[in-house]
């Protein structure tokens, strides 16, 4: 028999068979019961599993787990260095050869990156802020005017930059004007000759001498040719602590910023930052990376990230498409509560219900924001209640909100949300009282019997949180529909609105008595 079956049942929701009324009864019974006898009755039943065949891990799970702290704590504010550059000279792939790993969306082909991406790099013990940025045009137009802008915008908030040139193809006029601009900023510009693969491409640096920023570093960001060098020069010239940026935050909670291409994350980004931090454009799918912003919004601290679009089938995507697929779920698993952004002018469709389930599978937190709400009429208001009720019921414990991200409008009604989801994250139910409760639940409604017997929940404990995830001890197989009413027993007694909640089974048999 397999352990841990049962894995967040509420997702296939199918017979009400054991989903009687009955659940502000027991929340009265539970609070009418004495602290002391529940601990008696607690110390009871686990005494009593000490008669059955128990694993290693499962002494483990009964120890119970240990809680992460959350407390927010300064750190000083690490130095920035910025890399810019024209489109397709090499700067994405220089930045993930810095930070030593494929994080940064490369492909050879031009305008790939498009926001201003920030990544924490470490060399000789120096740590640091490096910041990717789009490529920089003269006379840019469109979506590329969005992206040069915020090349420019990195410079300003950087305390150096690296310019990156293509060595093998030489200053060209896009080179000169991106020299004159660099020239306005008293920032300290470290010269790249990128493309310098071995010692025979070398002398195509010299050229680079004529744009005015002195001597040129020939590397090669595919092969790492040069880079220690460049890196050497790079902690020479930046500060011990950064004079343009802010106090690093250590603590605040990490929100995800989810949905499907062209719904608004990028824009309920912008307004929650108070700034244009990542390019708005009508077209599909313009942010690629995942965008890493610290934002104070209600009072607090918190670092939203702004996700690429998931478009419908990850493996019929091509180049950054891809790419920025398996990244936008990376930045889910390093978040704790997602936030679903549904466009309320269409319908509720196929990709919206992936993207929901692909942060279920996560375990994070939930929360539905229903975009474009300014934009809603009467009649699609009406045919938005019954896509909610038909296709949203698995995930009715999620809290709503109704915004409109291009706006700012209800915006604050987003903290009351995020906070009331991760208080349901964060939730522990102490031993005792979920005993309590299994007891008075399983004492009104058993577990109907199958195949001649009935299987009993012997013990039961909460094994973590992040999301709340319960371990029964049972002797026997509990139905799914049984587990369903058990989840939402929970819910109506200790709310956990807007989390996940998983319930993980071990049946376990009685030891063999000596002879």
């Amino acid at each position: 028999m397999t352990d841990d079956q049962g894995r967040n049942d509420e997702a296939t929701d199918a017979s009400e068979e054991f989903d009687p009324a009955g659940g502000e009864e027991l929340v009265a019974r539970l609070e009418e019961l004495d602290d002391t006898v529940v601990e008696k009755r607690t110390q009871a039943l686990r005494q009593s599993l000490d008669d059955y065949e128990l694993e290693e891990d499962d002494l483990e799970v009964l120890l119970g787990a240990s809680e992460d702290g959350d407390a927010i704590t300064y750190l000083p504010a690490l130095p920035v260095l910025a890399v810019v550059g024209r489109p397709n000279v090499g700067k994405s792939a220089l930045v993930n050869r810095i930070i030593g790993r494929r994080e940064a969306v490369v492909e050879d082909t031009p305008g790939v990156t498009r926001d201003r991406v920030s990544y924490k790099a470490e060399w000789n013990n120096r740590w640091y802020t490096i910041v990717d940025t789009g490529g920089w045009e003269p006379d840019a137009k469109g979506i590329d005017l969005s992206v040069a802008q915020q090349a420019e915008i990195a410079v300003e908030l950087a305390d150096a930059v690296l310019f990156v040139v293509d060595a093998n193809v030489g200053p060209t006029a896009t080179d000169e004007h991106v020299v004159k601009l660099l020239r306005r900023t008293d920032r300290p510009v470290i010269l790249v000759a990128n493309k310098v693969d071995d010692a025979v491409q070398e002398p195509n640096a010299a050229q680079l001498w004529s744009l005015g920023l002195g001597e040129p570093w020939p590397v090669s960001a595919v092969h790492g040719r040069g880079v220690a060098d460049l890196l050497d020069k790079v902690i020479e010239i930046l500060p011990e602590v950064s004079k343009v940026a802010k106090e690093e935050i250590g603590g605040p909670r990490r929100v995800a910023i989810l949905g499907r291409p062209n719904v608004g994350k990028s824009s309920l980004l912008n307004k929650a930052a108070g700034e244009e931090r990542v390019v708005v454009n009508s077209l599909a799918g313009t942010t690629r990376d995942p965008v890493d912003e610290q934002v104070e919004l209600g009072g607090k601290i918190w670092r939203f990230v702004d996700t690429a679009g998931i478009r419908r089938r990850v493996h019929l995507q091509q180049g950054a498409d891809f790419y920025a697929s398996l990244r936008t779920t990376a930045a889910l698993e390093k978040a704790e509560v997602a936030v679903v952004v549904l466009d309320v002018t269409e319908a509720v469709n196929v990709q919206d219900l992936r993207i929901i389930d692909l942060v279920l599978e996560s375990g994070r937190a939930l929360v539905l924001a229903f975009n474009k709400w300014d934009m809603l009429d009467d009649e699609r208001r009406w045919q938005l209640e019954r896509e909610v009720e038909r296709d949203l019921a698995h995930v009715a414990w999620a809290p709503r909100v109704n915004i409109s991200a291009k706006t700012g409008r209800h915006l604050e009604k987003l903290v009351p949300a995020l906070e009331l989801a991760l208080d349901s994250w964060d939730t522990r139910i102490p031993t005792g009282k979920f005993n309590a409760f299994l007891a008075e639940l399983t004492a009104e409604f058993p577990h109907p019997l199958r195949g001649g017997k009935q299987p009993r929940i012997l013990f039961g404990t909460q094994a973590q949180t992040h999301p709340p995830t319960f371990v029964l001890f049972t002797t026997g197989f509990l139905d799914p529909g049984y587990r369903r009413f058990i989840q939402r027993r929970l819910r109506e007694v200790y709310g956990f609105e807007g989390s996940p909640i998983i319930t993980n089974m071990r049946v376990r048999e009685k030891r063999a008595k000596r002879s």
